[in-house]
């Protein structure tokens, strides 16, 4: 890298899982539209041809309309090769495919057990973290070997597993999670506060926050905008808005359930309800984390909450249409652009490098900022990133009121860990068979264990799954 006043040049980042059609677009249009960094991006994918059009589809940006910087991209068939003297390593990878998702997902519907999401908590949240955590070992011994001193940065789920499976493997690492669901709370709470005030054109950046917890099951302890404590307003705003915000605006249609990633907020708002502080998820995620009476007993509890079951069949449609999008995109025939994301990738790059300071929510090992959950336990709080630093800041305790939740959480993943790195398949189950989503009987959880496990079998090769069999 090369440093001259107020820039860096000849940065180098390798993307593992470059042939992404959707957060490698997004990462070229942010950098495209930086001004004060520039370099080489390579793009390392198991599908060498999807890496391939992605960096015909990078270079493009490069003289766009709002382009400010120069990156250039080329493909690598090699992860040792495309991580070899990276500055900076973004991961963002699909563990396995949608088939295998499709049973994480919709296999336990069979037992009454619905899922929102399927990637974090719940038995598909395990059943992938399976599949996914020898996947990071391999590529935190990559970054050891060709990259020690990269900054890392993840977005791959289940987020909490992943980040620590870098840091058991390289403890060194100098690596975090990425996780915007803070930031759309943030969001809800601006509209809020421009309605409860009167104001508007307020940023979401201004809405200063405290976050405690595990990813996707993150709680807010503060909240605040021009010194004024949030946490009052809320209250009468959620009592206002308790039936859906949304619905009482009358944005939201019959055919509401149709749309995978429509929420009301209720959910959000009836745990503030409940316990006095602020989830701060998408009601997607934050229903899975919850006993499984409460928000997914049934798609009709679904449908009464306002969110929706993202099916793995729409997630299918999707990568058609993505896939013909790429299509256009290579060919010239659907124009690149410059889109803001929103996401803090590129800010937190900038940071690191020195050319600003930045504040915002990230997952790493806890060495104290949340004192009541254990050590070396992957947790989410804000960090502050400066020059060659990430300092996490100290966010307090989990509060008493919620922490039986969180705390139930953490120790789930922190078993399933356990489990997972050293391949012991009854300790794993031992964590399936505790979610709170798993309100089935033990003899059915072991069934289903069973099938989910057979059914991505392909990517477990690394487990006897002979006690699967023994266990009948």
């Amino acid at each position: 890298m090369q440093y001259t006043q107020n820039r860096v040049e000849g940065i180098r980042i390798a993307y593992i899982g470059g042939g992404s059609r959707g957060w490698a677009w997004g990462l070229m249009s942010d950098l495209a539209a930086c001004e004060d960094i520039s370099g080489q991006v390579i793009l390392y994918d198991i599908d060498l041809q999807a890496a391939k059009d992605n960096v015909v589809i990078g270079n493009m940006f490069d003289g766009v309309e709002g382009a400010r910087s120069h990156w250039h991209y080329d493909a690598s068939a090699s992860l040792e090769e495309a991580l070899e003297g990276a500055d900076f390593v973004v991961i963002s990878i699909l563990p396995g495919t949608f088939d295998e998702m499709e049973s994480d997902v919709h296999a336990p519907e069979q037992y009454g057990i619905y899922q929102s999401v399927g990637d974090t908590a719940g038995p598909g949240g395990i059943i992938r973290a399976m599949r996914t955590v020898p996947m990071f070992e391999k590529i935190a011994e990559g970054i050891k070997n060709c990259c020690p001193d990269a900054w890392v940065i993840n977005y791959t789920n289940p987020m909490t597993l992943c980040v620590k499976t870098l840091y058991h493997v390289f403890p060194k690492i100098r690596a975090f999670g990425c996780c915007h669901e803070v930031f759309g709370t943030q969001k809800f709470l601006v509209r809020m506060v421009e309605e409860v005030f009167g104001v508007k054109g307020v940023d979401r950046r201004d809405i200063k926050v405290n976050p405690v917890g595990v990813n996707h099951f993150t709680w807010l302890t503060s909240a605040c905008w021009q010194n004024q404590d949030l946490f009052p307003y809320y209250r009468d705003f959620c009592r206002k808005y308790q039936n859906g915000y949304d619905s009482a605006e009358g944005n939201v249609d019959s055919n509401w359930m149709n749309n995978s990633f429509i929420s009301t907020e209720k959910v959000k708002m009836d745990l503030f309800l409940r316990y006095g502080f602020i989830a701060a998820a998408g009601d997607r995620h934050l229903a899975e984390f919850c006993e499984g009476k409460w928000y997914l007993e049934s798609p009709e509890r679904v449908q009464e909450m306002q969110f929706g079951l993202t099916s793995v069949a729409w997630r299918k449609k999707d990568l058609e249409e993505r896939r013909m999008r790429s299509r256009k995109l290579r060919s010239g025939e659907e124009p690149v652009q410059i889109n803001g994301t929103g996401e803090e990738g590129v800010s937190q790059i900038r940071a690191l490098l020195g050319l600003c300071d930045l504040v915002t929510n990230v997952n790493i090992p806890n060495h104290g900022q949340i004192p009541n959950l254990p050590a070396g336990a992957v947790v989410e709080t804000n960090a502050v990133f400066r020059a060659g630093s990430l300092v996490p800041v100290l966010a307090g305790p989990v509060p008493l009121e919620i922490y039986p939740l969180v705390s139930r959480v953490c120790g789930e993943q922190e078993l399933a860990f356990e489990g997972i790195i050293s391949r012991d398949v009854q300790k794993i189950f031992a964590a399936f068979a505790n979610d709170p989503l798993v309100t089935c009987s033990l003899s059915d959880a072991r069934s289903l264990f069973r099938e989910m496990c057979g059914n991505t079998r392909e990517y477990l090769s690394m487990y006897d799954l002979s006690w699967l069999d023994l266990d009948r």
